[in-house]
């Protein structure tokens, strides 16, 4: 006999060890995790990262450009060469070198407006992604609200399931006795069954919360993934909530979304004095330095006498023949190096250019930067509009739910003390098992009504809270 108990008792005590030692995850973990790993999140960053590299490029456009090119052409045929300017009528090769500058000194603001554009595109970027990781922690916070309450919801159905089979077990010994008549019994099972179906059914909607915050937060193993039960404390009244008007002056100063809309207004009044920066002329001050080869370039190198050439005769009765010496000049074709060295070009210029007539097209860009800097602003005020009645709305909840809270509480006291009372006149034969339901019945309806009353609670809290800046934690 000591053998099985010992078996029994080391089961026990590494099922004991297991479940002690397996994590619990509290809010603040899911949502540091989320926020490291969720897709969506990352994919902002990207969106930030790109709007940093848009800032970086409109700066480096107040540098200089450089700019060079080099070529090599085999010319066939008749062609006029580029540098010796005569023709050529076989092949000839040619190359260029080329470098050229340029630097825009004016051109009404735009390079400036650019870069502030930019800059204010960038901050909004970075204000978005904290309203994406806030939306993410909220919604998180609401998953693992939910798992809460279909945790106790689950507790309350085990607990009402346990009660009706004891009395399923009771009352089929006082049928077996002929004490109670066999319908009793009847009624009595069918509400097991209903109840029995009743924690399947919390179960299944636990399980699903469970899954819910897995995927939100893109766990790679959800195995044995369970979350830390806080201990939840229920406000006395609604006298410590701060005034809504209170909460809604002091988000205007942190959230993300009021900063990135007052950001992208900013950006659209710039994006409109750049428009109009169109209108201005432009100054840019350009310079360039090449050479190049050509295989036709030749060059005078000396000469040579050898005989004499006829050049006439004289006019006398026997002519005689006129004569010169017969040279052979010497010519070369220039080496490389040489005319790259005399070839060398070098230009440097100021440019003015004035815009007289270019389709409407800048007009136009000013009327679409005017509408695009009023629909900023519009949408600021719809932003601060749509926080507002979340803040009210919330704080209305909140007091309402903490009202419906000691309320329903009150109710589940007394529907206690009332169940206790119909289950020992149900004991005696006093009551109907049908009475005995129905008792039952709307005590767990209450119970039920006072979870999602806590909860509900809860949330809205955390909602205020989250307005003010403060973290989502339990």
């Amino acid at each position: 006999m000591k053998k099985p108990i010992l078996i029994i008792v080391i089961f026990l005590s590494i099922s004991l060890y297991s479940i002690k030692a397996q994590k619990q995850w509290t809010l603040k973990e899911c949502i540091d995790y989320a926020l490291e790993h969720n897709i969506q999140i990352k994919q902002q960053y990207l969106n930030l990262e790109l709007s940093k590299g848009n800032l970086l490029q409109s700066k480096m456009a107040l540098l200089p450009n450089i700019n060079g090119s080099a070529n090599q052409v085999y010319n066939y045929g008749k062609t006029i060469d580029m540098f010796t300017n005569t023709f050529a009528t076989e092949k000839v090769q040619s190359n260029n070198f080329y470098l050229s500058s340029g630097i825009t000194l004016f051109n009404g603001f735009q390079l400036l407006n650019t870069i502030k554009q930019n800059q204010y595109d960038a901050m909004s970027s970075a204000y978005s992604l904290d309203k994406f990781e806030n939306d993410i922690s909220l919604n998180i916070a609401t998953a693992y609200l939910q798992i809460l309450y279909n945790q106790e919801l689950l507790e309350i159905s085990k607990n009402q399931l346990e009660i009706t089979t004891q009395q399923v077990e009771r009352t089929k010994k006082l049928v077996d006795a002929g004490t109670l008549a066999k319908g009793s019994l009847l009624t009595m099972q069918s509400q097991a069954a209903g109840e029995e179906l009743q924690l399947v059914s919390a179960q299944n909607q636990l399980d699903l919360s469970y899954l819910t915050l897995i995927q939100l937060i893109d766990l790679d193993s959800p195995k044995d993934f369970t979350i830390e039960k806080p201990i939840i404390e229920m406000a006395p009244d609604v006298s410590f909530l701060t005034e809504p008007i209170q909460i809604y002056e002091k988000s205007l100063t942190i959230l993300p979304e009021i900063k990135s809309a007052e950001l992208k207004v900013k950006s659209a009044y710039t994006g409109l004095s750049l428009a109009r920066g169109r209108i201005s002329p432009s100054l840019s001050l350009r310079g360039s330095i090449g050479t190049g080869y050509s295989g036709a370039s030749t060059r005078y190198n000396g000469f040579t006498t050898n005989g004499q050439d006829i050049i006439g005769y004289t006019s006398e009765s026997i002519p005689v023949p006129v004569v010169k010496p017969h040279i052979d000049y010497n010519i070369e074709k220039i080496p490389f190096n040489d005319q790259i060295n005399d070839n060398i070009n070098k230009s440097i210029g100021i440019y003015l250019t004035i815009p007289i007539f270019n389709n409407f097209q800048v007009k136009n860009t000013i009327s679409a930067s005017k509408i695009n800097l009023k629909n900023a602003e519009y949408n600021l005020d719809l932003t601060k509009n749509n926080l507002n009645k979340s803040i009210y709305q919330a704080y209305a909840d909140a007091k309402a739910a903490l009202k419906k809270y000691y309320a329903t509480l009150k109710a589940v006291e007394a529907m206690e003390e009332s169940f206790k009372y119909t289950q020992q006149k149900f004991d005696v034969g006093m009551v109907n098992s049908i009475d005995y339901n129905d008792a039952k019945n709307k005590l767990v309806k209450a119970k039920s009504d006072l979870l999602q009353a806590k909860y509900e609670y809860v949330f809205r809290i955390k909602i205020l809270d989250f307005y003010q800046g403060k973290p989502l934690t339990f």
